[in-house]
C-alpha cells in the first residue's frame, strides 16, 4: 500500500528525490514519515509530514539538506535530498501512521513500504 521509488546511485554532493505512493485510504488521513537504515545500523527517523496542515519535521542530521512535501492529488509524498553525503547511504522507507502528529518512533507507524536503496559515492 506504500510504494517507494527514486532511489539510486549518486555522487557526493548530488541530489535525489524519493517518492512514496500510497493508497487513497491511507494517504488522506495519515501522517507520513521517512526512515532510513544504513548498513550495520538501526533504522532512524529522517522526517515526516502531517496530513492536515502539512507541517513537517526533519532530523537534525539532514536539516537544511532534505525537504519533505506531499501532493494530495497524487497520493504521493516526496523526500527531496540535496547535498547528499556518503553517510546518507541507506535503504529509505516511507511509513504511515493514523495520527495528526509526526512521530520519530518507527513502532508508532502502521504501514511501511518496501524501501528503496540510496547510495552516495565519495
Amino acid at each position: 500500500q506504500l510504494v517507494e521509488s527514486g532511489g539510486g546511485l549518486v555522487q557526493d554532493g548530488g541530489s535525489l528525490r524519493l517518492s512514496c505512493a500510497a493508497s487513497g485510504r491511507i494517504f488522506t488521513t495519515y501522517t507520513m514519515g521517512w526512515f532510513r537504515r544504513a548498513p550495520g545500523k538501526e533504522r532512524e527517523f529522517v522526517g515526516g509530514i502531517t496530513w492536515r496542515d502539512t507541517s513537517t519535521s526533519v532530523a537534525d542530521s539532514v536539516k537544511g539538506r532534505f525537504t519533505i512535501s506531499r501532493e494530495n492529488a497524487k497520493n504521493t509524498v516526496y523526500l527531496q535530498m540535496n547535498s547528499l553525503k556518503p553517510e546518507d547511504t541507506a535503504v529509505y522507507s516511507c511509513a504511515a501512521r493514523s495520527s495528526m502528529i509526526i512521530s520519530t518512533r518507527e513502532r508508532e507507524y502502521n504501514y511501511w513500504g518496501q524501501g528503496t536503496q540510496v547510495t552516495v559515492s565519495s
